[in-house]
């Protein structure tokens, strides 16, 4: 096996366990909120096997790997009812916002390691030759923030549709319908021919939160 491919089998690994913390997430916000659906159906769990989508956590990433670099996937949403949160409309910009915040979160542990990998007994940080950790911990800072600004997109059925859309004014609804109805075609389309955008956010916040350029 090649080095790219194992770099990719890596890269997914990651990924994948990225997605599966942003999904639980979203189910224990929803417990936390009185919500137990997620907890019923036994989705309160870091096991992959319960939460992986074929196309969204292993066709899409490895397709965009091998064709744009830039990799973002899901897996399969954890069930939740809003109507048993304690409050439906801020109760579920809640459970929406907590996946978000998780992959954040991750990011910004694994940048705090990088800032102190000196005082750890690493090396210091050269591009040309990259010490595994920090091989490491780049990858999975940048897998959790692309996941985080990725899921801010507001195409359903994606984070941002549930936080954003509430907040628009009524007037805005038959577009809304529209996103809502046709809502595959609209991420393909993205994720294919747009995702790349994103970049220059994702390496800013990168600077941001490690210190270091890519």
């Amino acid at each position: 096996m090649d080095s790219q491919a194992i770099d990719a089998i890596f890269f997914i690994a990651i990924l994948i366990m990225s997605v599966v913390i942003h999904e639980v997430s979203h189910g224990f916000m929803a417990d936390f909120l009185g919500d137990k659906t997620a907890r019923h159906a036994g989705r309160l769990t870091l096991n992959p096997l319960h939460h992986l989508d074929l196309f969204g956590s292993i066709i899409v990433p490895v397709l965009l790997y091998y064709t744009s670099g830039f990799v973002v996937g899901w897996a399969k949403p954890v069930p939740y009812n809003p109507y048993n949160l304690r409050n439906f409309k801020w109760g579920s910009i809640a459970v929406a916002s907590a996946g978000i915040i998780a992959n954040i979160f991750i990011a910004c542990i694994f940048g705090i390691l990088i800032h102190l990998a000196p005082q750890l007994g690493m090396p210091p940080y050269d591009p040309a030759n990259l010490y595994p950790f920090y091989k490491i911990t780049i990858e999975i800072v940048l897998i959790n923030l692309a996941l985080a600004i990725f899921n801010l997109i507001p195409i359903p059925p994606l984070d941002g549709s549930k936080i954003f859309y509430p907040l628009f004014p009524v007037s805005f609804y038959p577009v809304i319908k529209i996103i809502e109805r046709y809502h595959l075609v609209f991420l393909v389309i993205f994720i294919f021919f747009f995702s790349n955008n994103l970049a220059p956010l994702i390496n800013y916040l990168f600077h941001l939160v490690t210190g270091l350029y890519i």
